[in-house]
């Protein structure tokens, strides 16, 4: 790894997320057949594709030794391995896409030994820029300048009464998985007497990327999820570790989830995070499959 320009990789890969961006806001989009995709609310259109060979092929020409895994080209049995892997979703929030809802991103990642160095996730729409790499920080760049975050100094988290919660649905909509987020909703919901959280409020925002990087500024403070894959996670998980947050796994008990596993908790930083974690744990009801 030493001889990995870690800064390099990362500046080039902020020029093909600008390069995508404009694919992106320049599109229209239609969604294609079903295909493999699981039903009526897990969408692709062509703009996906089409950016994640933009990707692919413009990674590869300047770094052919390197692997690359991406949503659209995805197949069951693929693995990450320990090789330097650029891990792309091309268009995270394809469904907000569709709608015209701009709450999108592409999410670009670097991975080295499975573990996630280098990430770029860009809001063309918004024109937001959150980056990071490992051990050196992470930023978002907005209307010409350029932040650290967290944005602010970080708060004490005292408990779940006094935090903002991103969740998601997600496309599965039935089985173990769909009644443990269901349920552990309704938890995180209810009041104290309840036996809840009493948070002062659940979140779908519908892009796991954009979700991450929310924590990472301090604008939200938990996020909880389970269901979705590397490429939604692997470069916001760096921007947020970089800003001090802590990532978990959703199912109770695993402080050290991988990438790849599916199932996350991030918590914002400042401090109390472990003792969130630890609540929200106490909350979930049942436990995903997914993953396992």
């Amino acid at each position: 790894m030493a001889d990995i320009n870690l800064q390099e990789i990362h500046d080039f890969m902020i020029s093909i997320a600008r390069r995508a961006g404009e694919m992106i806001t320049s599109a229209h989009p239609t969604t294609l057949a079903a295909g493999s995709k699981k039903n009526s609310a897990d969408l692709v259109t062509e703009t996906d594709q089409a950016v994640e060979k933009l990707v692919s092929t413009s990674l590869r020409e300047k770094y052919p030794d390197f692997a690359f895994m991406g949503e659209e080209t995805y197949k069951p049995g693929d693995a990450l391995t320990a090789a330097p892997t650029f891990i792309c979703d091309p268009i995270d929030g394809t469904n907000n896409f569709v709608h015209r809802y701009p709450y999108v991103s592409i999410s670009l990642g670097l991975a080295i030994d499975r573990v996630p160095t280098v990430g770029v996730v860009y809001n063309p729409f918004t024109d937001v820029l959150y980056t990071g790499i490992k051990g050196q920080g992470s930023f978002v760049h907005q209307a010409g300048q350029k932040h650290q975050l967290p944005l602010s100094p970080p708060t004490k988290m005292e408990d779940l009464s006094s935090c903002l919660v991103a969740v998601e649905w997600g496309s599965d909509r039935s089985g173990n998985d769909f009644a443990v987020k269901s349920k552990t909703f309704s938890n995180l919901a209810a009041t104290k007497e309840q036996g809840g959280g009493m948070v002062h409020g659940l979140r779908s925002f519908g892009s796991a990327a954009l979700n991450l990087c929310g924590v990472a500024t301090g604008g939200l403070d938990v996020y909880w999820e389970a269901g979705c894959w590397a490429w939604d996670v692997c470069a916001g998980w760096v921007i947020l570790k970089e800003a001090g947050g802590v990532i978990a796994d959703a199912n109770p008990g695993n402080w050290e989830p991988k990438v790849d596993g599916r199932r996350y908790l991030a918590v914002r930083g400042g401090e109390g995070q472990n003792d969130i974690v630890k609540e929200l744990w106490g909350l979930v009801e049942g436990a995903f499959e997914v993953g396992l």
